[in-house]
């Protein structure tokens, strides 16, 4: 029957260096062993090339080659040392294949046979000759699953290379060089990583979650919305068609009163003009008669007991226009009608828009984001010293031309590394907005930043340096916290930043189109945030053009 011991302490098996069970190890000259990545990393970093243990010194460092006899050692010690409870089932004992009821529970297992036993059918795995050369292990919980096909060994090792569980005659024959660990590890290190991934899961799912309640939220308020919109628009137009019908009646009334009071006034007119006529041409027939009399005493006797003309009205200030009333109130009326026309056009119009356009919700966030517009002036001592800030803190951009500033004092607000700069207000607790023109450009950074943010030096692109941006190049947008992850495609001439600092989220809208580009959610501020603009050097083209705060301009 099949057994073995190590005569070797894990001591003899651990790296000098990096204190752990060898990984593919090598050896040096002078006979001591490591790690080939940790003796490799050792001389790169040292001044001379010797060993770490003896000291002896290498005129030129050794070409060194993974010592296969050590490395199939070290396979053979990590799989004695994993416990069969790797192969435990949890919860419960490994039973005896061949005993019926009740079953008893297992001590061996045979690799060979493939079965697991109870002492009563252990024991002609002691009598039998042929029997007796077969493997016995304690007790495996999927017996089958766990014994390699080829060589009928216990499966104790995972190739972290290949992703695949192995004997130990598979790691001497075919995985020699590769990073090579018990199953219990790979095990483990696996869990750790679903443990992780299901963070992420869980993270992906309560984001999603989260968005579907928005969502309905949305759909409820819509609901409401519409019902409001449709009873308080079928009302506010009955209204309206109700005074419309009141002023036509009223207009019908007014106009028919004035016409009849100017037809009696220019009646009675007319009646009093003619009987001043009629007089009139009588008071001629006299005046004819006394102009043909011959008598002279008659005629001046005549002349002086009679008047001469009838009483008449005054008609040098008389004036009679009623018709004119009538054209200023028709054209009076027209003009209102035209204008109330317009007005009715215009209803349509919108009604019409709102039907037909698909971005009708962006164009309404972009317009309710532009409400909160912030006057955001750059702060020029916080620019790179390769950065031309304009007197109005209304531009900035990439000078080429500045030439050496190594050698320069800067402030301790200045960014060093990034061609950064960042506004001069900082904001919390409320919401804000700007935009920015960022034209032909071929890669430019923009965002929000905390005041603590890393100025000195380069920064760590996570979730936690304290910048919120998108990075434009050439075509395409990433986030600074995720390089390399394209979060939206094109290019954008105008850009809008949205910042709700109680609400943890900041979007960032291509101004033009009224199209979204990206939002970071759920974020967590504890202190103020500061515009943050990046115009980017020459790298990828011609780049010199400025990053311009513009003021808004409503979305027509």
């Amino acid at each position: 029957m099949a057994s073995g011991s190590s005569l070797l302490s894990e001591e003899e098996f651990l790296c000098p260096i990096c204190l752990e069970t060898f990984n593919k190890p090598v050896s040096t000259p002078c006979g001591h062993n490591f790690c080939m990545s940790c003796i490799t990393s050792y001389w790169d970093n040292a001044a001379k090339c010797w060993c770490p243990v003896c000291k002896e010194t290498f005129t030129r460092k050794p070409n060194l080659k993974v010592n296969t006899f050590i490395s199939g050692l070290v396979s053979q010690f990590r799989s004695l040392h994993v416990t069969n409870s790797s192969f435990q089932s949890s919860g419960s004992e490994v039973q005896c294949d061949f005993c019926i009821d009740p079953r008893n529970a297992a001590t061996k297992s045979c690799l060979e046979c493939l079965s697991s036993y109870c002492n009563d059918h252990l024991e002609s795995h002691y009598t039998d000759s042929a029997l007796r050369r077969h493997t016995l292990v304690g007790p495996v919980a999927n017996l089958v699953d766990n014994v390699c096909k080829e060589h009928h060994k216990l499966l104790k090792l995972f190739c972290r290379d290949d992703g695949v569980v192995l004997c130990d005659i598979c790691v001497s024959s075919h995985h020699t060089n590769h990073d090579v660990v018990p199953v219990q590890w790979g095990y483990n290190n696996m869990q750790d990583m679903l443990g992780e991934l299901e963070i992420k899961v869980q993270r992906k799912i309560q984001e999603r979650l989260q968005k579907v309640q928005n969502m309905r939220t949305s759909v409820e308020k819509s609901k409401r919305e519409a019902q409001e919109v449709m009873a308080k628009g079928t009302q506010d137009l009955s209204e309206l068609v109700f005074e419309m019908e009141k002023i036509q009646v009223e207009l019908v009334r007014v106009v028919e009163e004035k016409r009849k009071t100017a037809e009696e006034e220019a009646e009675g007119l007319i009646n009093q003009l003619e009987r001043e006529i009629s007089d009139l041409k009588e008071t001629a027939t006299k005046l004819e008669k006394l102009k043909r009399s011959k008598d002279l005493p008659s005629f001046l006797q005549s002349y002086q007991n009679q008047p001469l003309l009838p009483p008449t009205m005054d008609l040098s200030g008389f004036v009679f226009t009623k018709h004119l009333e009538i054209q200023h109130t028709h054209t009076s009326l027209r003009r209102s009608i035209s204008q109330l026309r317009t007005l009715v056009s215009q209803m349509n119009k919108e009604i019409n828009r709102f039907s037909n356009c698909p971005d009708a919700s962006n164009e309404v966030m972009l317009q309710y984001m532009q409400q909160h517009e912030v006057n955001i002036v750059l702060d020029p001592e916080t620019a790179h010293p390769l950065l031309s800030v304009s007197a109005d803190g209304k531009r900035v951009w990439y000078n080429s031309g500045t030439g050496l500033w190594g050698n320069q004092i800067l402030r301790p607000n200045t960014f060093t590394m990034h061609l950064a700069a960042l506004g001069q207000r900082g904001f919390s607790s409320c919401k804000f907005y700007f935009e920015v023109f960022v034209g032909q450009k071929t890669e430019w950074c923009l965002g929000v930043a905390t005041a603590s943010i890393q100025k000195n030096g380069a920064m760590v692109r996570n979730s936690d340096c304290g910048l919120w941006s998108i990075w434009f190049l050439m075509d395409k947008f990433e986030t600074f916290s995720s390089p390399g992850v394209s979060v939206h495609a094109g290019k954008v001439e105008k850009v809008g930043v949205f910042v709700d600092w109680d609400g943890g989220e900041i979007s960032f809208f291509d101004v033009v189109k009224a199209t979204p580009i990206y939002s970071f959610t759920e974020c967590l501020f504890s202190e103020e945030l500061y515009p943050y603009f990046n115009p980017c050097d020459n790298e990828y083209g011609s780049n010199l053009g400025p990053m311009i705060i513009v003021p808004v301009s409503s979305v027509e």
